[in-house]
Order: structure tokens, then C-alpha cells, then sequence
């Protein structure tokens, strides 16, 4: 049976990452910020900021083809894109909510984290997309960074 593991991130679709981290760091005081890089394959523009419980993962669209580029049209200042849990097993995570009669959206592949990733449509969690995200194996203990 599926387990809800940490919060790993918030992902926060954004027209532009420079100008997303210049408002964390200035308004927020963020300092740790990763370099960002693209991401061809999912059609996005990646760059995470480490809080201390959690990850913010800002996301730019890679090109006009993107899925958060369609995002921006209805959202243009950018906003909430969606929360990602950690499993500890894709698969069986998949076959689970399926089992269940949860809509997954297409096939585990490798995401940001470099480990496999799925999302479950929005009208399973009342709105909401949830990303899910197999442990990474250099996981930290929520007091930890990443």
C-alpha cells in the first residue's frame, strides 16, 4: 500500500527564473539557490532553492511547446504549479493509486532529481497536481538540507 513520504517540493511555474530568485533572495532572504538548467525532455527550465524543510523548484518553459508554458497563458505572473511526495517505489506507487482509481498522467520518468516522477491528475486531489517522486538515495532527514 502507498505511504505518504516528505514533502521534497513546491513547484512554482514562473515566466522568468532570474527574476523568481532575485524576489526569494531579496524578499525572502534565500541563499541557497541552485544553478539553474534545462530540461529538455520535460519542456522546462529548472532551478531549486533549498528552505530548510523543503525545496522550492522554480520552472520556466523551455520553449512555447512546454506544459508550463500553457500554464503561463492562463496564469501569466506564474503561481503554484504543484507539490511532489516522495515513495519509496514508483512502480508500486503507480499501481496503487491505479488500483485505487487514481488518474496517473503517463508512464514514471526520470525528473529533475534524476529519479523517476509521475504526476496525478489535479481532479484526484481536489485541484491540486501531485507530483510523485521516488526517494532520492542521498535523502536528508527533514532537519537536513539538500
Amino acid at each position: 500500500m502507498l505511504k505518504l513520504g516528505r514533502l521534497n517540493h513546491v513547484g512554482v511555474a514562473t515566466p522568468s527564473i532570474a527574476a523568481s530568485v532575485d524576489t526569494y533572495r531579496t524578499l525572502l532572504g534565500a541563499d541557497a539557490i541552485g544553478v539553474p538548467f534545462d530540461l529538455p525532455a520535460q519542456g522546462v527550465k529548472v532551478c531549486f532553492i533549498d528552505a530548510p524543510n523543503t525545496q522550492i523548484e522554480l520552472i520556466e518553459p523551455y520553449d512555447e511547446n512546454s506544459p508550463i508554458a500553457g500554464f503561463l497563458r492562463k496564469n501569466p505572473a506564474g503561481g503554484q504549479h504543484h507539490v511532489c511526495f516522495e515513495v519509496a517505489d514508483i512502480h508500486a506507487a503507480v499501481a496503487d493509486l491505479k488500483a485505487k482509481g487514481a488518474t496517473v498522467l503517463g508512464k514514471p520518468r526520470i525528473g529533475a532529481h534524476g529519479t523517476p516522477i509521475v504526476f496525478v491528475h489535479p481532479k484526484d486531489f481536489g485541484g491540486l497536481l501531485v507530483e510523485l517522486m521516488e526517494t532520492p538515495p542521498e535523502t536528508h532527514d527533514v532537519e537536513g538540507s539538500h
